[in-house]
């Protein structure tokens, strides 16, 4: 994927996520016009078709954005399952803020069964891949755990960031 890119994506996502169907506006709330809604559904669909060649062919970036297009359904459908699925595949290259974002969807439930033991496990790796935010999240969790489940995750942990690590060589 072209890095140069990946800050207008980043934009354009942001945009695209608060700018939601009219059906999801709050009462009182200006609602979007009929163009402002096409403008949202092109710009989001050109989004989702300028990362799905990067996505498609590995690249873990585009797989992140992947991912969360289908978690907030921007550019599509709303695709809890399809978005663990791009993300932990991003996650397996060892892209951190994939690994966060699969801490989250484990840890409420998302796209996979609750597993607080799970979510632990992903906020440790994205925290030793230098994701700074996922030591908060994996503390919170912590809290969720026995001593032993915490025990096991923390050695699942280990294994899978060295797991990763090693296969980035």
């Amino acid at each position: 994927m072209n890095r140069a890119y990946h800050p207008i994506a980043l934009v354009l996502l942001t945009v695209l996520a608060g700018c939601g169907d009219v059906s999801e506006q709050s009462p009182g709330s200006q609602s979007n016009t009929p163009v402002q809604d096409a403008v949202v559904k092109a710009a989001a669909g050109a989004v989702f078709a300028a990362q799905s060649a990067g996505a498609e062919q590995g690249d873990a970036e585009a797989q992140l954005w992947r991912g969360s297009m289908y978690d907030m359904g921007v550019g599509v459908p709303r695709d809890d399952v399809e978005a663990v699925k791009w993300y932990r595949l991003a996650a397996d290259q060892g892209l951190a803020e994939a690994q966060g974002m699969l801490g989250t969807m484990y840890s409420i439930g998302e796209g996979v069964p609750q597993d607080y033991a799970e979510a632990y496990v992903w906020y440790s790796v994205a925290y030793a891949g230098g994701h700074a935010n996922a030591a908060q999240s994996r503390d919170r969790i912590a809290k969720q755990l026995t001593p032993e489940q915490l025990s096991q995750a923390q050695k699942r942990a280990t294994e899978l960031f060295e797991k990763i690590q090693s296969s980035k060589k």
